[in-house]
């Protein structure tokens, strides 16, 4: 769908319910959905994330094998990579470059006929730091997330980033507490909101301009897990996990959050540093 008018510049925005295999996509990134014990093979150009919610998995990265835990974020290295989960898991593929997925293959592809100028490119602001003791190339990385903790003003914050990628980890049991929403909307980047666990209501209000005639009703978009919506900038979003029992939503960016990163929000920002401008 291309943009709508200047004054707005938001397109139409829905969720797309994965089913095993299949992938989801921003402009700058794709979101693969994994289920069951078969092999899967990715090539990325940057390091990609390896979501595990539950179970956990074996990944094969160039020379190196890795027996990960479930309830953990991995980064994988650039090149080739096969995961292979344990039993009948699930898990998602987070890449800001996936030349091995067939043109076209993305279930929301239709969104990006036309690129949306307004977006912050990947770019490569970010690499990965030299280990002190190795010449090797970067390695597996395995974060556990149930060691993570948030910032102490931010307790739904959990973020993790690659060099061209940022997630956020929101985990809560229940219902979200409707009178604590948080609306908002990002100028020049689009958020990709990957369900993985319970079910969502995404609320979405396109800001009003002087034409009337093009103002448009707020919508509430009902997200069951595995899903995915990418929020277009400039769309005024927050997400209502509804319902008991657990509930799970992945925040995807790409390039990563500079903001968060600046303010200590990433827990493994130590990892990188940041390239002088141009």
């Amino acid at each position: 769908m291309t943009n709508t008018t200047a004054e707005t510049g938001v397109r139409s925005a829905a969720v797309h319910e994965l089913p095993p295999g299949s992938v989801a996509r921003g402009q700058n990134f794709q979101v693969q959905w994994i289920e069951g014990a078969a092999p899967v093979e990715a090539t990325s150009l940057s390091e990609m994330l390896l979501l595990l919610p539950d179970g956990g998995a074996t990944v094969h990265a160039g020379a190196e094998v890795r027996d990960v835990p479930g309830r953990s974020v991995c980064v994988l290295p650039a090149g080739s990579v096969t995961v292979r989960l344990a039993g009948a898991g699930r898990a998602a593929l987070v890449a800001s470059s996936r030349p091995d997925l067939a043109p076209g293959v993305a279930r929301n592809e239709a969104d990006y006929t036309v690129p949306d100028a307004r977006l912050r490119p990947v770019g490569n602001d970010y690499q990965r730091r030299a280990a002190s003791t190795s010449s090797a190339p970067p390695a597996i990385k395995v974060m556990e997330v149930d060691t993570i903790q948030p910032p102490a003003d931010k307790p739904r914050l959990k973020m993790f980033q690659t060099d061209t990628l940022s997630i956020n980890w929101v985990e809560y049991q229940g219902p979200r507490d409707r009178t604590q929403l948080s609306p908002h909307n990002h100028a020049d980047f689009e958020q990709g909101s990957l369900a993985m666990a319970g079910d969502f209501v995404h609320h979405l209000r396109v800001n009003w301009g002087g034409n009337a005639d093009q103002w448009r009703d707020d919508e509430h978009l009902h997200a069951p897990s595995p899903s995915m919506i990418t929020v277009p900038a400039l769309l005024v979003h927050t997400t209502e996990g509804v319902g008991p029992g657990r509930h799970l939503l992945i925040d995807v960016f790409s390039p990563p959050r500079h903001d968060f990163i600046d303010k200590g929000w990433v827990a493994n920002a130590g990892d990188y540093e940041r390239r002088k401008a141009d």
